[in-house]
């Protein structure tokens, strides 16, 4: 993890003079485990959870609310402001600041969409398969979350379809029984204008 913080921070910055660095992966994977570490190692760098921006009504509709108030402030060198959504009220709450730092990590499902992965430094890609996943997830959330997360899984599934992140992803991370394992992502292999259309799974290998 430390080393990982090393690398990170020997970055050039992506966004100003910010290194974005996005972690992405399938719901239930780990992510918001792993950033909160990979920011402990940094020395407490800033975390954006993309929950905070998403709502019931736009599950994959926040790609506006992130470049206005968190991407375009953060490039100007300036601290971001967002109102985090209240998912149990559903509306919006006071808005929360996000200081600009060296390294600024931004954590969810969706992290290296098309148009965030512009100004990212890295993309991480939680490595765990999305029935793997979303099992945990919906242990993790229990039964009163059923309905949503049958709508969850279909609406993931058409973002990743669409839009897909691992393919263009710097490392891919797993998760040991103790640690993590941070291997090399498959971006090297993928331009820039390159349609994917296998989604986000990896594929088959004859």
């Amino acid at each position: 993890m430390h080393d990982l913080a090393h690398r990170l921070r020997r970055l050039p910055p992506s966004c100003g003079p910010v290194r974005l660095v996005g972690v992405d992966g399938h719901a239930g994977s780990g992510k918001s485990t792993f950033a909160g570490r990979l920011a402990a190692a940094l020395g407490g760098a800033p975390v954006l959870h993309l929950d905070d921006l998403a709502t019931h009504d736009e599950l994959f509709g926040w790609t506006d609310r992130l470049l206005g108030q968190v991407i375009t402030p953060l490039g100007h060198g300036g601290t971001a402001h967002y109102a985090p959504y209240d998912w149990h009220t559903r509306r919006f709450g006071t808005p929360r600041a996000l200081p600009h730092a060296p390294v600024v990590l931004i954590e969810g499902v969706g992290a290296g969409r098309r148009a965030v992965r512009p100004f990212l430094a890295r993309l991480l890609w939680m490595e765990l398969p999305r029935e793997e996943s979303w099992a945990r997830g919906r242990l993790r959330d229990g039964s009163e979350q059923r309905d949503f997360w049958d709508g969850w899984v279909d609406a993931e599934r058409e973002h990743f379809a669409e839009d897909p992140s691992r393919p263009y992803a710097d490392f891919l991370v797993r998760q040991l029984l103790k640690g993590y394992e941070v291997l090399p992502g498959p971006s090297g292999t993928i331009g820039p204008d390159h349609e994917i259309t296998h989604g986000d799974e990896p594929p088959a290998v004859c």
